[in-house]
């Protein structure tokens, strides 16, 4: 359809049909669903008829090529204008084959890799029928207590921007003359990443400065780079919840940035407004989400039962519906719905991508460039000839796709130990569980001391239930549970080398694993393949080359920390600091016991003296950062060379270092690469305190180096 035929559509619709487009339901509401089963109590509940559904613009879940053509051709056969469904869902990091969780993605500083996890997402998504995908999630964090920080990829506001352009291109490409392209939403708007206290839904509370110089710029990304749809958070922002707040819909998103896609809630959103306290009724709060600029309420029934009532009162306009409406069919259009209502849906091409050993590969790749070594006492690679011992609540469990997962199942997923069975012949691998994941027994513990008596190495493979992160999953103790803790130091003192594996959503308390271990991996959620890049890693057919993208704290009570904070008028480190009135912990370090940027290697790459093209910079003219870096060892491997920036005197205060580039370089034995970065104007610019965004001239200092602590540097000066 060309848009005046999508107008003249839009004129042929009744009211109620118009509302019906708003209405996004899951999927058993639905004639032609497998599971619609009995169906009449949550519709009674939520006063939505068969009349009302038949009138709906989209469905939340369903997937499957046959159950998602089944359900557009009964819709489209009962739909008086023939107006297709939108089938959404919660694509984050794989649809069957499950690819690690963002966060781990983010660990491997690839945006190439991320790209083609999304890609491969997308197509086994859209030939099982899907449309939107509800990612990806690019809410800033720099709280490891909240669980959705396995959701999004790190604490840093230009990675975080870089990854999201990377999913979207992954997720969208060419939407309208690709059917193996999903349209995708990014979310959750905004600054769902900082709630009070890591408690998920909880209040939000910054300065505008602070929202727009740190949470803000990766939504903008996404958008820049075409996402279709936004999601609304859960939060309330500054006083005002989301799905409700004007000003940040209308006036920051519509307005300000031009965006005419689609907005969305987030589950049940809309009726939340009542018990956050803005709307008295489920008519209010549809007033206050449409006033709002909130398109599309996802599973209540706010709008169904109460627009038409609001505009007969002249307290909503049809023409914000006419808006609404018209929105959802553009992209409905863009997708080619209106031609080919089943689009790329197609149980042949099901049987042919999804799963297939391309895009196994591809997330076997991607989940041993997630993994970060933290500690190595000379303990890895592992020796392929050796005995070993296999101990620990996830030696064998298929629990390691993660929170967002739910497309995968437990029979594609190679588990640790099936993974180390490529490696080992039968009387080389003894495998124990040693604990389950909150308790153990003294039966468990002896099968694993007696297990590890006769290996020589040991691996313990600790962590977290997959339901102890994601969304609801936030956690106030952030330490491996006491059990798994106790069966590492078992194993520890027994006096063999011990290896420690983690299967994680969050930067956890690590101090006490570090101390019982000989080498440390975290693995974080490493989806479909995760067994098998796990022993590629551990056994060297990989050489670890993931870098943190969250700080691990020293302690829970650091938290929030993160690597770009900002400095006291007492700093611990100044040259004159007094012993006690300064800022600092008494009990504790300040800083965190990983950096961000932290990751080793089997590789040692050696650095050498970092120069600039220029002492002074203008605001025409960019500055070369140049540096050599050598691999020093005889093994091959990857290295992520960082460059960090600081503005010496700010109009507001400055960071005491901020990303802003990265390389990738790969260097043979003995071999030496020199690495450029072009640092220019444009990357010195911030938010000062009247909001204006610019440079200043003045003097900065540059940083580069392997992370963010361990650094070298130069300063040089802005010319106004």
């Amino acid at each position: 359809m060309n848009e005046n035929q999508l107008t003249e559509l839009l004129e042929q619709m009744t009211l109620t049909e118009k509302v019906g487009q708003l209405i996004q339901l899951a999927t058993p509401f639905f004639k032609g669903a497998s599971d619609r089963g009995e169906i009449t109590g949550p519709m009674e509940n939520m006063n939505i008829s068969e009349d009302d559904i038949k009138q709906t613009g989209s469905v939340l879940g369903a997937s499957g090529a046959h159950e998602t053509i089944n359900i557009q051709k009964v819709h489209m056969e009962e739909n008086r204008l023939g107006i297709p469904l939108l089938f959404m869902s919660d694509i984050i990091h794989g649809f069957r084959t499950i690819f690690p969780v963002p966060l781990a993605i983010g660990c491997s500083w690839d945006l190439e890799l991320a790209e083609k996890s999304a890609a491969i997402a997308a197509k086994e998504a859209a030939v099982s029928g899907v449309h939107v995908t509800f990612a990806p999630m690019v809410d800033l964090s720099r709280e490891p207590r909240w669980g959705r920080v396995m959701e999004a990829t790190g604490e840093d506001t230009f990675l975080n921007s870089e990854f999201a352009r990377s999913f979207v291109r992954g997720f969208q490409g060419d939407l309208v003359n690709d059917n193996h392209k999903v349209a995708s939403c990014v979310k959750h708007f905004a600054a769902y990443g900082a709630p009070e206290g890591g408690r998920d839904y909880n209040t939000v509370d910054m300065s505008e400065w602070m929202l727009r110089e740190n949470y803000l710029p990766a939504y903008k990304a996404a958008l820049d780079e075409g996402a279709e749809m936004v999601m609304t958070a859960f939060n309330i922002l500054n006083g005002m919840p989301s799905t409700g707040n004007e000003p940040l819909m209308r006036g920051i998103l519509r307005e300000e940035w031009g965006f005419d896609g689609v907005l969305i809630s987030d589950w049940g959103a809309v009726k939340e407004l009542i018990p956050h306290g803005v709307a008295e009724d489920q008519k209010q709060a549809a007033e206050k989400a449409m006033k709002a600029g909130v398109d599309i309420e996802m599973m209540t029934s706010c709008y169904v039962n109460h627009v038409k009532e609001l505009i007969a009162e002249e307290k909503l306009e049809e023409t914000i519906v006419d808006e609404a409406v018209l929105r959802i069919l553009q992209l409905k259009n863009k997708l080619g719905l209106f031609e080919h209502p089943y689009r790329g849906a197609s149980e042949e091409e099901e049987n042919i991508h999804i799963l297939s050993p391309e895009h196994r590969k591809a997330s076997r790749e991607l989940a041993a460039k997630s993994m970060v070594l933290l500690k190595n006492e000379d303990t890895l690679p592992l020796n392929q000839a050796g005995k070993v011992a296999l101990v620990g609540p996830f030696a064998e469990s298929t629990d390691i796709l993660g929170p967002w997962s739910w497309g995968g199942s437990a029979e594609d997923t190679i588990t640790v130990a099936a993974g180390f069975a490529n490696y080992l012949d039968n009387d080389q691998l003894l495998v124990s569980q040693g604990c389950d994941i909150q308790n153990g027994s003294n039966e468990q513990f002896e099968d694993a001391i007696n297990k590890a008596e006769q290996a020589e190495v040991i691996v313990v493979a600790i962590g977290e239930h997959s339901d102890m992160s994601g969304e609801a999953g936030c956690r106030a103790d952030i330490r491996v549970p006491e059990v798994q803790l106790e069966l590492l130091k078992k194993m520890k003192a027994l006096g063999k080398p011990v290896v420690a594996v983690l299967f994680n959503g969050r930067p956890l308390d690590l101090r006490e694993v570090i101390e019982h271990a000989d080498a440390v991996v975290e693995a974080w959620y490493p989806g479909t393949e995760g067994g098998t890049a796990l022993a590629d890693l551990l056994y060297g057919e990989v050489n670890p080359s993931a870098k943190l993208t969250m700080s691990m704290p020293y302690s829970v009570g650091q938290v929030p920390i993160y690597y770009n904070r900002y400095n006291t008028g007492r700093p611990k480190d100044a040259p004159d600091a007094q012993e006690r009135y300064v800022s600092q912990y008494l009990d504790i370090p300040n800083e965190p016991l990983y950096p961000f940027g932290y990751g080793l290697s089997y590789s040692r790459f050696e650095y050498g003296n970092m120069t600039l093209s220029a002492e002074q910079m203008t605001k025409e003219e960019s500055l070369t950062v140049t540096i050599n870096v050598t691999n020093t060892s005889d093994v091959a491997g990857e290295e992520t060379v960082q460059m960090y920036v600081r503005d010496l005197v700010g109009d507001v205060v400055r960071p005491l270092k901020e990303l802003k580039g990265f390389k990738k370089v790969y260097l043979q034995p003995g071999e030496s690469v020199e690495v450029e970065f072009q640092l220019g104007e444009d990357q010195l610019r911030y938010y000062h305190a009247d909001l204006e965004h610019k440079s200043d001239a003045g003097e900065f200092e540059v940083f580069v180096g392997t992370d963010s602590r361990d650094v070298q540097s130069k300063k040089f000066r802005l010319n106004s």
